[in-house]
């Protein structure tokens, strides 16, 4: 029996297989007739101690013979059993064996074979059993067998289920037979890897888009490991494979939503912004992504409820086509039976899974559509926030087979509320700016004043990369005298409370010209009105809002042309650069001075002379702002762009700004170029008067005879009138040398001098005064006058208009 035993099934792991399990031999009646060495060492008796005896005698204790009967009567009925009984060791104990008994049939004589093992280890293979047998027919995974030529073994039910195809088609075909071409190609070099290397692959996603249905889009997460014999041989590779297209999908969307989170929306720039959003949809969503946005949005302006148009393109991506240039937004019209019409004005998606085929051509000639050749599947979503709809953005498909879906909508949706949002914050942005910069523009010079002293180019521009509005300006004011004063300032901080601050100093900075003051006491002025302005912030409790402080920094220069001597003084503020008629750039040495707003600190004037023709360049820091670029580097490109003073005005700031300002500056930009002038000796003329009775007269014989020369004969009169009262005014009350003064410019100037700082003042003389009257008349006859002081004394100045044909084109025709 023993032989026979080894001639059956040797490679069979069943534990009642034949070569394990412990084997005996029972005739019609039970009694044993064969008996294997192996149930001698299970069960403990040897062959001729049980061989001739009864079963149910020997190994049945008389407690379990009603079981053990009952299990014979159904074995014989069904022509075998198979079960767990209790078997009595020679010992006595119990032994829970697993039993398979079956019928042999020798010469006509039925004999039942007896196989068994330890229960738990029949246990254990029956378990190992039922899940080979899950894996191949309840398992809810793919499991595919592939052999060393490259062919499928098996599959198991769940791949029937995927591929829609029997199980019996699949046996002996080519690996990834029902694949189309591209996912075929890497199923098979995933599976000649593992069995090349041996070494397993773990959760490797890759499409699995059958070619019975190519546009559907299917994406299996796949196991692979070698099968080899105890030897170590290649057996073939299984793999098992798992349909994760949904869980794709879900994490391909919350990868886009996290993307677009980051991409759009960086900038609060309305056309920025809709490019941004097209360029995430493309190709992760779309092939083709187009943002169109109501025109009053590109603007900063509120749209109106329901309006369908007109609007603009501002953004546009595409896989191989040309879009258009984003800096030229190209304005659409829509058909009213369009999707993005119907879209814009009901605010409602829309979604085309397939489009007609004849599609393409009846769009042809309709803004929006002419760049999408091929497509095959639309959804046109609105972009709406805070209740208005500012936009539509439209999504094709042409080179991905599959089409539109619903979760592309809602993936669609929800990209479009969040960048809607985005693009309503940075439309809001812009309205603000527009508004913001037209009070800025307001507030700075929109001309420069006409004046003989110097030929003048300013020059301001706007931080482009940070937000708020700077407080940089600018100013040319024309003085008494045909002096100039040339102006430029910066406030500390951004936004509208240092574009005010900006606006209060520039109108202080214009009072305290006209009072024609020197640059030091100008800046102590203006001192005391920042410490002023600062006061009035703490006691309104505004500081801590924003956490501005009012400082600024401020450079105040005059120019004579008449003496040719500039007086300047500067606080806190950068030294203006001085370039000769030879070209020679330098910065000029002023005192430096404290900024505006340290309170109590003295501020110093300079004095130099410039020749005809000098450059004199007044800027503000945000000229040398460039990070990369320290101040002395600045101060250096600065000069060297200045050196060709005979170059047109415009010409030099252009050159300046290229040198040193980038694209996007990040700080505001004043710049004040100007070229002096000198005036002609001959159109000054000035006479020291004694202080005498007789000096109104001699003072009148001299203006007719300058008029005359001058031929303004016409302003004879009136000229006359004028330096008679001023002359008799500074004989009664002044001291001191007394000077007549007269200047032909633009204007006739007529000043007289003297040692007193006593101002004179304008007042309306009663019927019954005797006098009073002279200053009145001084200020009916003159278009402007006033009075400016220095340390020698003061000086009353008039202008006149130079009216009268005759002596305006004789006075503009010589130099």
């Amino acid at each position: 029996m023993e032989k026979r035993v080894r001639q059956l099934n040797e490679n069979d792991d069943d534990p009642l297989g034949l070569h394990l399990a412990a084997l005996g031999v029972l005739d019609a009646q039970g009694t044993v007739v064969g008996w294997s060495r192996r149930a001698q060492d299970l069960i403990g008796y040897r062959g001729p101690d049980v061989i001739g005896r009864s079963a149910f005698e020997v190994l049945v204790d008389p407690g379990d013979l009603p079981a053990v009967r009952d299990a014979a009567e159904r074995c014989r009925r069904a022509v075998g059993w198979f079960g767990l009984l209790a078997v009595r060791h020679r010992s006595g104990h119990p032994v829970e064996l697993g039993l398979r008994v079956s019928a042999l049939e020798r010469d006509g004589v039925r004999e039942w074979l007896l196989a068994g093992a330890p229960a738990a280890d029949v246990l254990e293979w029956q378990r190992d059993r039922a899940v080979l047998d899950g894996l191949y027919h309840r398992c809810p995974i793919g499991l595919v067998v592939h052999s060393p030529d490259m062919r499928i073994l098996r599959v198991n039910r769940a791949i029937e289920r995927f591929t829609g195809v029997p199980a019996a088609y699949l046996q002996g075909k080519s690996t990834g037979v029902l694949l189309v071409p591209d996912d075929a190609r890497k199923a098979v070099d995933r599976v000649r890897q593992v069995m090349r290397t041996r070494r397993p692959l773990v959760y490797s996603e890759q499409y699995a888009r059958l070619e019975r249905a190519p546009a559907r889009e299917r994406v299996a997460s796949v196991s692979s490991f070698p099968l080899e014999d105890p030897v170590g041989r290649i057996l073939g590779v299984a793999e098992m494979i798992e349909d994760v297209t949904e869980r794709h999908r879900a994490q391909h969307r919350l990868t886009l939503l996290a993307e677009a989170s980051t991409r759009v929306g960086t900038t609060l720039d309305v056309a920025q912004t809709a490019r941004e959003l097209a360029d995430v949809m493309v190709p992760h969503l779309a092939d083709h992504a187009s943002v169109d946005l109501l025109q009053q949005v590109t603007r900063g302006e509120e749209p109106a409820p329901a309006l369908a148009g007109p609007v603009a393109r501002v953004g546009a991506c595409g896989i191989g086509a040309q879009e258009p240039d984003p800096g030229t937004p190209r304005p659409i019209e829509y058909a009213p039976d369009t999707p993005q019409a119907r879209c814009l004005a009901d605010g409602r998606p829309v979604l085309e899974p397939v489009l007609p085929s004849d599609w393409l051509s009846v769009q042809q000639g309709r803004s929006g559509y002419a760049s999408k050749p091929g497509s095959h599947s639309l959804i046109v979503v609105p972009l709406a926030a805070r209740g208005l709809v500012l936009g539509v953005m439209s999504l094709w498909r042409s080179r991905r087979p599959d089409p539109f879906a619903a979760d592309d909508l809602t993936l669609a949706l929800e990209l479009a509320s969040r960048a809607a949002l985005a693009i309503d914050n940075a439309r809001r942005f812009t309205q603000q700016q527009r508004t913001a910069f037209t009070l800025q523009s307001s507030l700075l010079p929109s001309t420069v004043p006409e004046q003989s002293a110097v030929e003048v180019a300013p020059r301001y521009l706007p931080a482009s990369a940070s937000p708020g509005l700077g407080g940089d300006w600018f100013d040319v004011i024309a003085l008494s005298g045909a002096r100039v004063a040339l102006v430029v300032g910066d406030v500390v901080g951004r936004g509208l409370h240092a574009a005010a601050t900006m606006g209060r100093l520039r109108t202080a900075v214009h009072t305290l010209a006209g009072l024609d003051l020197e640059p030091d006491e100008v800046l102590s002025r203006l001192d005391d009105l920042v410490n002023l302005l600062a006061a009035e912030q703490e006691a309104a409790d505004e500081r801590p809002v924003t956490q501005q402080v009012v400082s600024a920094t401020c450079l105040y220069a005059i120019y004579d042309p008449i003496s040719r001597r500039c007086s300047a003084a500067r606080a806190g503020h950068l030294p203006p650069v001085v370039t000769s008629p030879d070209g020679q750039a330098a910065l000029l040495d002023l005192p430096a001075g404290p900024p505006l707003g340290l309170g109590g600190l003295p501020f110093e004037a300079g004095e130099f002379e410039l020749a005809e023709g000098s450059l004199i360049t007044l800027y503000t820091n945000g000229l040398l702002g460039e990070r990369t670029m320290d101040t002395d580097e600045g101060l250096a490109r600065l000069c060297a762009a200045l050196t060709h003073p005979a170059n047109p005005l415009q010409d030099t700031c252009k050159a300046v700004m290229d040198a040193l300002v980038p694209a996007r500056p990040a700080d505001d930009i004043a710049l004040l170029i100007a070229r002096t002038r000198v005036l002609p000796e001959r159109h000054v003329t000035s006479w020291q008067l004694p202080m005498e009775a007789t000096a109104a007269a001699q003072a009148r014989a001299l203006v007719t005879g300058k008029l005359t020369e001058w031929a303004l004969e016409h302003l004879t009169f009136t000229t006359e009138l004028i330096a008679s009262e001023l002359v008799t005014n500074a004989y009664r009350y002044a001291s001191g040398p007394m000077t007549l003064r007269l200047i032909r410019e633009r204007s006739l100037v007529c000043e007289v001098s003297d040692g007193s700082h006593t101002a004179p003042h304008l007042r309306r003389a009663r019927t019954t005064d005797e006098g009073g009257r002279g200053l009145f008349l001084v200020a009916q006859m003159a278009e402007r006058w006033g009075t400016r002081y220095s340390r020698e004394g003061k000086t009353v100045w008039t202008e006149q208009p130079l009216h009268g044909a005759q002596g305006d084109h004789q006075a503009r025709r010589r130099p």
